[in-house]
C-alpha cells in the first residue's frame, strides 16, 4: 500500500515513502513528503533529515502514469505538477540538511528529488532518465533544481535524449551524486555515518550554511509554478495522452 512516513531516532529524521509502481508519486503522495519535509524542518528534535524510498532496484520512476492519464484540463494538470513544485521547495526551504539514499532507478521526477537533497548517495544500480520529453511535456518543473546541482548542460542533454538511462558514474562525475556504493548495505552504512555526524553539529551552523548553498533561489515558488503551468497544459494534448495510454496499455 502507497505510503510516505516520518521517523525519529538520535536526532535523524527519515522520511521514506513507497508506491508499487516503482515508486512512481501520485498526487497524494507528492503532498504528503511536501508536509513530512516542512514537519521536519521546524522540528527542534531533529538535527537531519534522510529521504528514501522502499524497495531495491527503483528509487522514484517519477509521476505516477495513473494520475496522469486521468488529467482532464490544464487546471487539474497545473495542481498534479505544482505536487512536485511543492515538494522541491520545502526541501530547499526546510532549514536542515538532507541526505539522500538513492538505491536505484531514478527517472524524471525522481531526479528532481535526488537534485533537490543536499548530499546525495547512490549506488551503482541507479542510473538516471529524464523521460518527459518523449511523453509529450519537458522537465519543467525538475528543470531548475537539476540544472542547480549538475549544470545545464547535463540537464539539457538527459531533456533532448529523453529514452536513454544514463550511468550512475556519469551522474556522479556530474555532481547530482556524490558517492556511489556497489550495494545497499555499503550505501545504507554511509548513509548513517554522515546523518550520525552532522547530527551532532551546530544546528544553526548547518543552518545557515543552507541558506547560502541555496542562494539565488528565492523566487522559485513562482518560478516553479509557472512551470508547473505549462506542464499542466502539454499534459493534456493529443500526444502525451496517446502515449501515457499505449504505455499503459503494455
Amino acid at each position: 500500500m502507497s505510503h510516505a512516513h516520518l521517523s525519529i531516532k538520535e536526532g535523524i529524521g527519515t522520511i521514506e515513502f513507497f508506491t508499487k509502481e516503482s515508486n512512481s508519486l501520485p498526487e497524494v503522495i507528492l503532498k504528503r513528503l511536501a508536509e513530512l519535509i516542512t514537519e521536519a524542518g521546524d522540528d527542534p528534535s531533529i538535527k537531519v533529515i534522510v529521504l528514501k524510498s522502499e524497495g531495491h532496484r527503483a528509487f522514484c520512476a517519477g509521476a505516477s502514469f495513473d494520475e496522469l492519464m486521468a488529467i482532464q484540463d490544464e487546471t487539474s494538470g497545473q495542481e498534479f505538477f505544482m505536487g512536485f513544485a511543492n515538494v522541491i521547495n520545502a526541501m530547499r526551504k526546510a532549514p536542515k540538511f538532507i541526505i539522500g539514499r538513492v538505491q536505484g532507478k531514478a527517472v524524471g521526477g525522481g531526479i528532481g528529488l535526488a537534485a533537490a537533497t543536499d548530499y546525495c548517495f547512490a549506488t551503482k544500480h541507479s542510473a538516471i532518465k529524464l523521460s518527459e520529453l518523449s511523453i509529450g511535456i519537458g522537465p519543467f518543473v525538475v528543470g531548475p533544481v537539476i540544472e542547480r546541482k549538475m549544470g545545464f548542460s547535463a540537464m539539457s542533454q538527459m531533456g533532448i535524449n529523453a529514452d536513454d538511462f544514463y550511468d550512475p558514474k556519469w551522474a556522479h562525475q556530474k555532481g547530482l551524486f556524490a558517492k556511489l556504493y556497489d550495494d545497499i548495505q555499503s550505501l545504507d552504512k554511509a548513509v548513517d555515518d554522515l546523518a550520525h555526524k552532522l547530527a551532532k553539529y551546530s544546528p544553526e551552523a548547518m543552518a545557515s550554511l543552507k541558506k547560502v548553498f541555496w542562494e539565488g533561489t528565492e523566487h522559485w515558488d513562482e518560478l516553479l509554478a509557472a512551470r508547473a503551468e505549462i506542464s499542466g497544459k502539454l499534459v493534456t494534448s493529443d500526444f502525451s495522452k496517446d502515449f501515457i495510454q499505449k504505455f499503459k496499455a503494455k
